[in-house]
């Protein structure tokens, strides 16, 4: 009666409390407000991805690898991290669990783990869970799969200044010993006449 007669609802918000607990709201907008929490825990919610190596991966592949699990760290999923044996590589498993082990080394910076390396049958896995967004630190920039840091970059930069003026040095001496100085030129006129007049 009483929210009645100031216009809004009795509502039951937690009716496994003893007793149960009641509010005196406005119930249309109790049920937008709910709404809007449940779509925006939705858009945060964290996904699992999964990145597959293989004892053999190369260097230009697991660059690859590990620039897409980095963007998927970054955007704060799950990652899960899956090594499979074919045919002779399960007399060695050893080889799975040092390839996972550089793997966390390479990605300290962007995850911790979550589920350490486990072997599951044929394969063994683990899994890592992003590090909050201000402690992350992406080292994977790919570039046609080779692995380009900012330090590398400017080295690259620094070599081609030196390159560049090294050039211009070689130019000019090589100018220089192009071009036959005046002088010489009479002095060679002379000598012929001196041989002529002999002669």
């Amino acid at each position: 009666m009483k929210a009645k007669s100031v216009g809004l609802d009795l509502v039951e918000i937690s009716g496994q409390a003893d007793p149960p607990v009641c509010k005196i709201i406005d119930y249309g907008k109790y049920k937008y407000t709910q709404a809007k929490l449940k779509k925006g825990k939705a858009k945060t919610s964290t996904k699992m991805k999964e990145v597959k190596f293989r004892v053999g991966t190369g260097e230009h592949d697991y660059n690859i690898k590990l620039g897409r699990a980095e963007t998927f760290l970054d955007a704060s999923h799950k990652v899960r991290f899956v090594l499979q044996f074919r045919g002779r590589e399960n007399a060695h498993k050893e080889l799975g669990f040092v390839m996972l082990k550089r793997i966390i080394e390479s990605l300290k910076d962007m995850a911790a783990v979550d589920q350490a390396p486990r072997l599951n049958g044929r394969a063994v896995a683990m899994i890592l869970s992003p590090l909050p967004a201000h402690q992350r630190k992406r080292h994977f920039q790919l570039f046609h799969g080779e692995l380009i840091e900012e330090d590398d970059v400017e080295e690259e930069d620094e070599d081609n200044d030196d390159e560049f003026v090294s050039s211009e040095e070689v130019s000019s001496d090589d100018s220089s010993e192009g071009v036959v100085p005046e002088k010489e030129k009479p002095s060679e006129e002379v000598s012929e006449e001196a041989s002529e007049a002999k002669g």
